[in-house]
């Protein structure tokens, strides 16, 4: 185990004070950070930019909403039974570095989807996301921690800032992999004859609120053509090249994590794998892990709605499916400055006014949705709508993370494993209901869901959990001098 080698390892290494690490060692934190959310972005970059295609490019038989929920449904098996079995296996280091790997087949699928390929490949990546994604957790809260010991900075604040930062370059994926689709759907479309005219009463009519996916009399909706398969081959083929990319970044650019977790108890050290799985597990029991489940089932929730049904019902019937991409831009962009700054603010303000600020505003970008008619004249519209989702998405990502952490101490593997658990729970439901019903009946069930998680979230910060502090105690984290331990095999 990562306890046992770093023992071995100090019979052959001279471990250096603290003091002789402060200049560079807080730099070299920071560098590991920034490398994973490289690695994240160019990742997410290709799974984003087709994840928000899927529901209008594969529309046949929902083909491309049941691939969404098939990764999502595989997730929830993926985050019970792996994270801290392949984290203890691997380490986090080489768990992010191959679990990028699995998102490969999904894109691969893309060239000739079937319902016999996409779905195996999209079972494939939920498999993979549950270890990613936790390890990924794992590794900035850990790094945080290591951080204050370095500098004055508190602990809380530092998680809240590093996942903040993460958050800013995963946001950025948004940008980056729509402007990809944008400007490969949308060349040259000005010399192309439009053999579909949008009437603004029809779209006022059938789009927005009124949407009923598979239910929706087709006769009455626009018609809009799936884009030709030599452009969905050319942006497949890009986003292909960016998740080998993404997993050669972490391969070569990212330090062992067992040079900061010396003396850790974690819930992946030193256990067997059925012990593993049952700290997970047991997790459930504890009442604060039960309040912040809601919060964190309406993450996934709302993330699933925007990416699915905001594209479909609002975006690509009002306003046509080349225009997709650029809506989603402006929700990335948003996202990724208030995942930025969610830490500064929250130094300022503390995480209370920020989430009830979120709270109030997500209630009122879905009332809205619920009373909009969407036309193609009152475009920009799509852009405020999407740009405000993602300033309230970038809240709840780093606050609710922030808080897993802080709320189990020494058992953020379980944690995070936790929190993905059930945020692909709320994607699940959410996208395998999203061919059935209506567009208005989701957005009240995104309000109740909502409420829920509020009340659940007042009640933690109401009994002072939420104010943990992490000790000050400092021999938790040894610092292995640079370039004297070779093997990083672990962690």
């Amino acid at each position: 185990m990562a306890t046992e080698k770093t023992d071995t390892l100090k019979h052959f290494v001279k471990v250096k004070p603290d003091n002789q690490f402060k200049p560079s060692e807080r730099w070299r934190i920071t560098r590991n950070v920034l490398v994973i959310g490289t690695a994240f972005m160019v990742n997410f970059t290709a799974f984003m930019g087709a994840t928000n295609l899927q529901s209008s490019i594969n529309a046949d038989d929902s083909l491309g909403t049941f691939t969404l929920a098939s990764i999502y449904g595989s997730l929830i098996f993926s985050n019970i039974f792996l994270p801290t079995l392949v984290i203890s296996w691997l380490g986090c280091k080489w768990t992010i570095s191959l679990s990028i790997l699995t998102y490969v087949p999904f894109m691969a699928a893309q060239f000739y989807p079937k319902f016999y390929t996409m779905i195996p490949a999209g079972l494939m990546v939920g498999i993979g996301a549950g270890p990613l994604w936790c390890a990924k957790c794992t590794y900035l809260t850990v790094a945080a921690e290591a951080y204050a010991t370095l500098s004055d900075v508190a602990a809380d604040v530092l998680v809240t800032r590093f996942f903040g930062l993460f958050f800013m370059f995963y946001q950025m994926a948004q940008v980056w992999g729509n402007l990809i689709s944008s400007a490969v759907l949308s060349y040259g479309m000005d010399s192309v004859p439009v053999n579909t005219t949008l009437n603004s009463s029809i779209v006022m009519e059938v789009c927005g609120a009124n949407f009923c996916g598979a239910t929706s009399n087709t006769t009455d909706s626009p018609k809009l053509e799936r884009p030709s398969e030599e452009r969905i081959h050319l942006i497949s083929g890009i986003y292909l090249c960016c998740m080998i990319v993404a997993s050669l970044i972490v391969t070569f650019g990212v330090d062992s994590l067992s040079r900061y977790n010396k003396g850790r108890s974690g819930s992946a050290t030193g256990l067997s794998g059925f012990k593993l799985l049952a700290v997970t597990l047991k997790l459930l029991k504890e009442k604060n892990q039960l309040l912040i489940l809601p919060i964190i089932i309406f993450i996934g929730a709302e993330q699933a709605f925007l990416f699915a049904d905001y594209n479909a019902s609002f975006v690509s019937c009002a306003w046509g499916i080349s225009n997709i991409g650029f809506v989603m831009i402006c929700f990335g962009v948003t996202n990724a400055i208030a995942a930025l700054g969610a830490g500064s603010i929250m130094k300022l303000t503390g995480r209370r006014p920020l989430m009830i600020f979120a709270f109030f505003l997500h209630v009122g970008i879905l009332v809205f949705l619920l009373r909009w008619k969407p036309t193609p004249e009152h475009n920009y519209m799509f852009f405020l709508m999407s740009g405000l989702w993602g300033l309230c998405d970038a809240m709840w990502l780093v606050q609710v993370n922030a808080l897993s952490g802080l709320l189990f101490p020494g058992k953020e593997e379980a944690a995070f494993s936790n929190f993905r658990l059930w945020e692909s729970t709320g994607s699940v439901i959410t996208y395998a209901y999203s061919p059935y019903l209506c567009t208005h009946t989701k957005l009240y069930c995104l309000m109740g869901i909502l409420g829920l998680g509020m009340i659940g979230y007042g009640l933690i910060e109401w009994s002072g959990k939420a104010s943990r502090v992490i000790p000050e105690s400092k021999p938790d984290f040894e610092l292995v001098a640079n370039g004297e331990v070779n093997d990083t095999s672990k962690l």
